[in-house]
């Protein structure tokens, strides 16, 4: 749905209150800098280019690029960022599109390697840097032990089948 000022009321009731994005440009959460929007393939996503190097992911973007094999995730992977920006990676972060809405921190996986911020209004979530290529190698390691698992059990249920199979 396109803002404009007949549908704001709408958006308004889908976001808890006006947008940060409906008044200008979205602002980092961890550093306060101008987000950019970036297009890789067909997915555009906000990033802090030039400042902490950041990625805001809108409801169910992360998805689209959270393993390897998704190429649009690799040209993510290396955001343009400024190495003598001090950022608190403690302190609690507001929504860069919902208006005075903490996001909520917790592990992406039950490995519990990457901790990502989520807002709890639009389901966005913004990824500090290196966290997507923590996410992206997580997924090929999940990957990697779900083929060798299968190929455990499919060889285990298949003696035991032979096993339990009559003979003529």
């Amino acid at each position: 749905m396109k803002c404009s000022p007949g549908n704001a009321a709408l958006l308004e009731g889908v976001y808890n209150g006006p947008a940060k994005w409906q008044k200008g440009r979205m602002k980092c959460p961890a550093c306060d800098s101008n987000l950019h929007s970036m297009t890789v393939g067909k997915l555009t996503v906000d990033v802090c280019k030039g400042g902490c190097g950041g990625i805001w992911f809108d409801n169910f973007e992360l998805t689209k690029v959270d393993e390897p094999d998704e190429f649009e995730g690799e040209a993510l992977l290396h955001i343009e960022r400024d190495d003598h920006l001090l950022v608190d990676y403690e302190r609690r972060r507001n929504c860069p599109k919902c208006e005075n809405i903490v996001m909520m921190r917790h592990y992406y996986s039950e490995r519990r390697q990457v901790e990502v911020d989520t807002c709890p209004n639009c389901a966005g979530v913004w990824l500090d840097p290196g966290e997507l290529a923590i996410i992206r190698k997580e997924g090929s390691e999940g990957a990697d032990r779900q083929l060798a698992a299968r190929n455990y059990f499919g060889r285990l249920f298949r003696q035991d089948f032979l096993k339990a199979r009559p003979r003529p």
